[in-house]
């Protein structure tokens, strides 16, 4: 059964400082958004998304969708992200009549590999309730106490971040966000309160979080290191024709095959 993915994409970016929503900051001229839920989809696990969105910016946002046609659905998030993911699973409940696999992604997670979204989505297929793709901590990490000075080294190895997707069966996500009375960050929490077991599949980090002006220009090396389509490339410089590959390494240094 294919997942249903819940994309909460009504933050503003404040700390990025692009002026727009951060869903909507552009990336070699498709915007986060898009390439999120283009890579949700093209995964093969995720037959639909909803996407929740600043009230005031729904037709931009259904517009950076429309090329995906019915398989998404643009609703009207909260001022809170938990606000967000409730509009969109309650959206998702009126769309599929039986939800079954549940998945909560980043808008700003816009280079995850398919690969993890395939992962997450097989582990809740076969048995979890909640599922979250993890790294391991690679910095020394110190716990200090309120004066700032350093209390402990903290042994790491049992240490992850968490990334998105997030995946969860429709009941207990419906459990754990009916339950909640506060906001909270990270989905997987609200079922941990919930006393939920939530197991780990191996994340990436393609997956990174666009939060500050520093992680859009890695993400703008990260896809800069794949290859370039003609679509990407003409969505990026519209006002230069782009050509075949074969008919531009045909006229390459003056050499013709």
């Amino acid at each position: 059964m294919d997942a249903v993915a819940l994309v909460p994409a009504a933050g503003r970016g404040v700390r990025l400082g692009a002026g727009v929503p951060k869903a909507l900051v552009r990336v070699r001229g498709r915007s986060l958004l898009s390439r999120a839920v283009r890579g949700l989809l093209d995964s093969g696990s995720v037959s639909r998304v909803v996407v929740a969105a600043p009230a005031d910016q729904l037709g931009p946002m259904t517009r950076e969708v429309h090329e995906f046609g019915d398989r998404v659905h643009v609703v009207p998030g909260g001022g809170e992200r938990t606000d967000s993911v409730r509009a969109a699973l309650e959206a998702a409940d009126r769309l599929v009549s039986s939800l079954g696999t549940v998945l909560v992604h980043d808008a700003a997670r816009a280079f995850t590999p398919a690969r993890v979204i395939r992962d997450v989505v097989a582990a809740v297929e076969h048995g979890a309730c909640a599922v979250v793709p993890t790294l391991p901590v690679a910095d020394t990490v110190k716990r200090i106490d309120s004066e700032g000075v350093v209390a402990e080294t903290v042994d790491r190895s049992l240490l992850r971040t968490v990334q998105t997707p997030q995946g969860f069966t429709a009941e207990v996500l419906r459990e754990a966000y009916g339950a909640a009375e506060d906001a909270a960050t990270d989905d997987a929490g609200l079922v941990e309160r919930m006393g939920y077991p939530v197991r780990t599949v191996e994340g990436d980090t393609h997956a990174l979080k666009v939060t500050s002006s520093f992680d859009l220009a890695v993400a703008e090396a990260v896809l800069a290191a794949e290859p370039t389509s003609a679509a990407e490339l003409s969505a990026a410089r519209p006002d230069v024709p782009v050509r075949p590959p074969e008919e531009a390494d045909s006229g390459r240094n003056g050499d013709v095959s």
